[in-house]
């Protein structure tokens, strides 16, 4: 095994097989595998949040050690949960750094290029880091995948540790959102949701058209979102598009991210993609010339992740070869990350387990063969979705709904289209629902 991060693969392996897909996206599938000390017999895990901890050490730490007693043959290894804003941060950070893993330590205004398809959306953060809900609360951000909205809601944050210590933050993802009401109502915590969510200074909420079209979440963030605004904390959201074309999101919350301000980011133009480009090689402290800059930023138009990606390719090749950047180099580079950029093919088992949720039923509900009529209409868009979608034969995808025939599939895709025929608000669900799963 060559380093801890193969074993991690190989135990989050073991945790998959004994507990559910969303407990196990929710709770294991955030963990980050910093340190393995033979020596002490200590694992060393980066969490996100305290409440995060919190529910792995009360919940999963005996699968857990279960798992890795599997993988290592120890059954008295110590599981250290560390959070980033723990006393143990920095030596948890210069684990990361040393291991080479992504850290949102990096994402800073400092580190944010500004230009003309940007400048606006951060000014508006920027005015939000130094006066936060004095400025424009909700602020929110809207612009397609890999434009730098992220990084902004964490540069928001990490100017808030800065200069604002006493505030606290969360950040949070809008499908995640849904997966911690779900795990909350089932496990009879809700009243900890709440206190986790409504009592912060501001709430950072990645990919919000995620929580569209599911009634019990955006039940939920109404209230959430009520209770932070009238008590005059920030609230910054970001989106793949603007309020008003996210389609099955409720008027009452439509509204309300409107209030303040909207802010969208548009693809980088040349010269900031080359500024872009020249801050990551300085960053990552690589030399490339002029002429390497131009031909990366010719190639990749429309995608920071794809620019940062490149450079930090050249930089594994330099440090794991020797390469030394070039345009062979950088090429094949480029064909890793648009390799590596491909989403996964998207399975039945996450087209009904999306459908699920938002239809407030289970996955295996759809896949039994109840006939009540919410779980009926929710079974037949899952069919219709996952046609859409996958294009697989129509006994392929009946083999996985509990094995039903052909003209089943065939009578579950009339329905739904005429439905989508009479109804626009069931054709607006259905939409979104295909491209909320395609852009996961």
């Amino acid at each position: 095994m060559e380093s801890f991060k193969d074993a991690w693969d190989m135990i989050c392996g073991y945790c998959k097989t004994r507990i559910t897909d969303v407990a196990y996206n929710l709770w294991i599938g955030k963990i980050e595998p910093i340190d393995m000390d033979f020596t002490n017999k200590e694992a060393t895990l980066l969490v996100q949040n305290e409440f995060h901890k919190q529910a792995l050490s009360k919940g999963y730490a005996p699968l857990l050690n279960s798992a890795f007693t599997e993988i290592f043959g120890e059954d008295d290894i110590t599981l250290v949960f560390i959070t980033p804003d723990c006393t143990r941060k920095n030596e948890g950070q210069n684990k990361k750094e040393r291991l080479g893993i992504d850290s949102s330590g990096e994402l800073t205004f400092g580190t944010y290029i500004v230009g003309n398809s940007n400048k606006f959306a951060h000014a508006a953060a920027l005015a939000v880091a130094a006066n936060p809900a004095g400025a424009y609360n909700p602020l929110f951000i809207y612009g397609n995948s890999g434009l730098g909205k992220t990084h902004l809601l964490y540069a928001i944050s990490n100017d808030l540790h800065e200069n604002h210590p006493k505030k606290t933050d969360l950040y949070i993802k809008g499908d995640e959102f849904t997966n911690e009401l779900i795990e909350a109502i089932r496990h009879g915590t809700t009243v900890d949701f709440h206190n986790k969510y409504r009592n912060v200074d501001i709430l950072l909420v990645d990919d919000i058209q995620f929580i569209a079209g599911k009634d019990s979440t955006q039940e939920e963030f109404f209230h959430t979102f009520n209770t932070l605004y009238e008590s005059k904390k920030q609230i910054v959201l970001t989106s793949d598009r603007p309020p008003k074309e996210i389609k099955t999101l409720e008027d009452r919350l439509r509204t309300r991210f409107e209030w303040g301000l909207l802010a969208d980011i548009q693809p980088p133009d040349y010269e900031t993609r080359i500024a872009i480009i020249k801050k990551k090689a300085e960053i990552l402290n690589i030399k490339l010339s002029e002429s390497l800059c131009d031909f990366i930023a010719t190639k990749l138009k429309s995608n920071i992740r794809q620019l940062e990606g490149v450079v930090k390719k050249l930089k594994a090749y330099y440090l794991l070869q020797g390469d030394t950047p070039s345009m062979a180099t950088a090429q094949s580079a480029i064909s890793d990350i648009l390799n590596n950029d491909q989403p996964p093919p998207v399975t039945i088992e996450k087209i009904i387990d999306e459908v699920s949720k938002t239809y407030n039923v289970t996955a295996d509900d759809i896949r039994s063969s109840r006939r009540a009529a919410n779980v009926s209409s929710a079974r037949q868009v899952a069919i219709y979705v996952a046609r859409e979608i996958t294009q697989l034969p129509l006994e392929s995808i009946g083999e996985q709904f509990g094995g039903r025939d052909h003209s089943t599939m065939v009578y579950a895709i009339a329905k739904v289209k005429e439905s989508m025929g009479k109804d626009s608000r069931s054709r607006a669900v259905v939409e979104d629902l295909i491209k909320n799963i395609r852009d996961r």
